[in-house]
C-alpha cells in the first residue's frame, strides 16, 4: 500500500499510532493502536461516524484500552517499532476498498470498515461496541453523501 495515498487525517492517525506504540514499549504497530489514534484524534469524524452507525464509543475506547494493555512490551528497542502483519493486511484491505469505491485517496472510515469485517482484536472490539458492516456502510454512505474521496 502506498502511504502517500492516505488522507492527511488518516496519515496523522498512523503517526499517532506509531507514537503510542513507542510510548507503550510495543515493538509492533497493531490495528488497535491505529483505531485508538483515530478515536482520540481531535476534529476527526471517527467518533461521530461510530455513533451514527449505532456504536458505543465509550465501550469501544474501553475495549481498545484493554487490548492495548495486553500487548507485549519490549524493552531495549530504543523506539524501534514496525508495522504489524495484521495492520499491514488491514491497510491493504482498506486500499482495496478505496479502489473499489473509486476513491483517489484512502480515508479512515474505510479502515473501520475493513476492521469490522475482520476477526481480529480491533474487529471484535468494534462488534462488542455494537457495530456491524451493514450499519457502518450505511453511516459511511450518509456521511459521504455519494461523494468520492478525491483530496
Amino acid at each position: 500500500m502506498r502511504m502517500d495515498k492516505l488522507t492527511s487525517r488518516f496519515s496523522q492517525a498512523l503517526q499517532d499510532a506509531q507514537s503510542m506504540a513507542v510510548v507503550r514499549d510495543h515493538n509492533m504497530i497493531e490495528p488497535v493502536h491505529l483505531l485508538t489514534a483515530l478515536l482520540d484524534q481531535q476534529g476527526s469524524g471517527t467518533r461521530p461516524l461510530i455513533s451514527q452507525a449505532g456504536g458505543n464509543v465509550a465501550l469501544l475506547r474501553e475495549r481498545l484500552g484493554e487490548a492495548l494493555d495486553k500487548l507485549p512490551k519490549v524493552t531495549g528497542q530504543a523506539g524501534q517499532v514496525n508495522l504489524g502483519n495484521e495492520l499491514a493486511r488491514l491497510l491493504n484491505v482498506t486500499d482495496k476498498l478505496a479502489s473499489q469505491r473509486g476513491d483517489a485517496f484512502i480515508a479512515s472510515e474505510l479502515f473501520l470498515l475493513a476492521c469490522v469485517d475482520d476477526g481480529g482484536v480491533a474487529g471484535r472490539s468494534l462488534k462488542q461496541a455494537g457495530l456491524d458492516k451493514p450499519k457502518l456502510e450505511a453511516a459511511i454512505e450518509k456521511m459521504r453523501g455519494g461523494e468520492k474521496v478525491q483530496s
